[in-house]
């Protein structure tokens, strides 16, 4: 009986000694992110990571180990937010940092990223300023940027009549990006475009009647909107009831993102010109492909745009540890350089220029259907055509 118990207890031994050594020689990804915050935007972005770990880890991880993402939340606070990234590339060690919606959460771990040498993939955050001004060596970007996106709403704009535009947009780096991008791209168009006014409530702290009050107050033609989450839902509550879209175009930014149209339900604005995740209407390919295997991963759930940009950040970081060939950093920094990675959304490139992915952006037009906000008519959209030139990139980023 006692040669069995210590043969027992010597297996179970060699099974915890061997379980940490798998675990010890996983590759470790630190993701910071607004879990407590932001859990409605949060927690989808994390199923579409968790979706596509399995999915490696299944196929035989990535040079033949786990890949494992270290996630942290950082309240969406920027100083909390570098604290962790610090202690993720110190003490937990991660071989490189991934994550962030808020613009300015990510501009603060890129600052880090810059001053200590840590490759940063900000997978959501939109301020071009990532990419662009304070753009920096290790500092990488996934989705689509905003100057892409409000060139895509310019474009359509500027088929109109319209000649006064109001504009919201969040007071902050992504708000006041967005607002900036949308201007430049449609005087481009249409030279005598004016903006009659421009309203910057706090973010997630909209007075949505008096933001109301004060665009109707400037008889706009048409309006750009650029709130989103719960402002977007007190402002277009608002706005449907005093009439203030009645008779405007509306362009909107992220308005067509499930995270946020759907909340609306019935109540969501028609007719308005959006970018945003059309998933219930996309048809055959590897979209297709990756929005049955999420509904088949969690049932009763659908993506969002958050879900498809997690599983689109593991890919990215997946392909670019296989083509380095190692977990280094200078190695991982070099094979970023024109990195292509097949996604849901087709090949997409890290350009060299900028450290900016060529992932695109659905635009189209919002509807509600059976009680529900939807987009209609909506294409995908490369990005290219829509970035600044070469030159134009060159000058905005910092010497090297």
């Amino acid at each position: 009986m006692k040669q069995i118990k210590t043969v027992v207890a010597a297996a179970a031994a060699l099974l915890t000694v061997t379980g940490a050594a798998l675990a010890a020689d996983s590759i470790k990804i630190g993701e910071i992110n607004h879990y407590k915050r932001l859990a409605a935007f949060a927690e989808p972005y994390k199923k579409g990571v968790e979706l596509a770990l399995d999915e490696v880890n299944e196929a035989g991880g990535v040079l033949g180990r786990p890949l494992e993402f270290i996630f942290r939340d950082d309240n969406g606070k920027p100083g909390d937010a570098v604290k962790i990234a610090e202690e993720l590339m110190t003490r937990d060690g991660a071989v490189m940092l991934t994550g962030t919606i808020l613009s300015n959460v990510g501009l603060a771990i890129s600052s880090l990223a810059g001053e200590k040498k840590y490759i940063y993939l900000a997978a959501e955050p939109l301020a071009d300023a990532l990419v662009w001004e304070s753009g920096n060596p290790y500092t990488f970007r996934l989705r689509t940027s905003t100057f892409v996106q409000a060139a895509m709403l310019a474009e359509e704009a500027a088929k109109t009549d319209a000649v006064r535009y109001a504009t919201i947009a969040p007071n902050y780096a992504y708000g006041t990006a967005a607002v900036e991008a949308f201007k430049e791209n449609l005087k481009k168009l249409k030279p005598e475009v004016e903006f009659v006014t421009e309203q910057w409530p706090a973010l997630f702290k909209i007075d949505a009647g008096a933001e109301v009050q004060a665009i109707e107050a400037a008889k706009p033609d048409a309006i750009f909107n650029v709130t989103f989450g719960t402002d977007l839902q007190k402002f277009v509550r608002e706005g449907t009831t005093r009439g203030l879209f009645d008779g405007r175009n509306v362009y909107g930014l992220l308005t067509g993102e499930p995270e946020y149209l759907e909340p609306l339900a019935d109540e969501a604005p028609e007719g308005w010109f959006v970018t945003g995740y059309p998933w219930y209407d996309v048809k055959d390919g590897p979209a297709k492909d990756f929005v049955d295997a999420y509904i088949a991963a969690y049932p009763g759930e659908t993506p969002k745009i958050g879900s498809l940009v997690g599983y689109m950040t593991v890919e990215s970081i997946a392909a670019l540890i296989e083509k380095a060939g190692s977990t280094d950093t200078d190695a991982l920094l070099a094979a970023f350089k024109d990195l292509k990675v097949e996604t849901p959304m087709g090949e997409i490139v890290y350009r060299d220029i900028d450290n900016q992915s060529t992932m695109g952006a659905y635009v189209g037009t919002t509807a509600v259907k059976d009680g529900k906000g939807v987009m209609v008519d909506w294409e995908y959209k490369n990005p290219v055509a829509y970035m600044p030139s070469d030159d134009d990139i060159k000058a905005k980023r910092p010497a090297e």
